[in-house]
């Protein structure tokens, strides 16, 4: 058995779980704080796009009407945001794509527990069984059973077609 932290499955949720926080730290940060503003604040990634449509749109605002709250909400989505890329990259490097994209998209289901936990958000019986059908897709689609055509293009099955020799 191999260390937890070699796993693919592991990095999966882990970044399932950053996803998910990261869009309720974002919902919490976003109080009395114009989205792209906001956006700006927590990502440094895009920081160049972000200045210029904020400059575009004249939606600046002075740093001392953010109120300590959204700042410390906000702060928390950029830390979960970069926990969620630095786990799915890892977990992209151990796994395959197919099945570790659908482990990252739990990330929906997590939101929609983690809203009605932490927000008071609340989701009908159809809401619900949506939740329920994306958490049983995702664990379908990663789940590694039989594959499909295996044996007819050695060089396909085996899922090297794009890899350098």
């Amino acid at each position: 058995m191999k260390p937890i932290l070699l796993s693919w499955q592991f990095w999966a949720l882990a970044s399932a779980a950053f996803a998910a926080l990261t869009a309720i730290f974002a919902k919490i940060g976003v109080e009395n704080v114009g989205s792209d503003f906001a956006t700006f604040i927590r990502t440094i990634v895009i920081l160049a796009v972000l200045a210029a449509i904020l400059a575009v749109t004249r939606q600046f605002q002075a740093l001392s009407s953010i109120s300590g709250r959204s700042y410390t909400f906000l702060i928390l989505s950029g830390m979960a945001t970069g926990g969620s890329w630095i786990c799915y990259f890892r977990a992209l490097k151990l796994g395959d794509a197919a099945r570790v994209a659908p482990i990252d998209k739990l990330s929906v289901v997590l939101v929609a527990i983690f809203g009605v936990i932490f927000l008071g958000e609340h989701l009908s019986l159809p809401n619900w069984a949506g939740v329920a059908l994306i958490a049983a897709g995702a664990v379908l689609v990663a789940y590694k059973g039989v594959v499909c055509g295996r044996g007819r293009n050695p060089t396909l099955s085996r899922g090297h077609a794009f890899r350098s020799s």
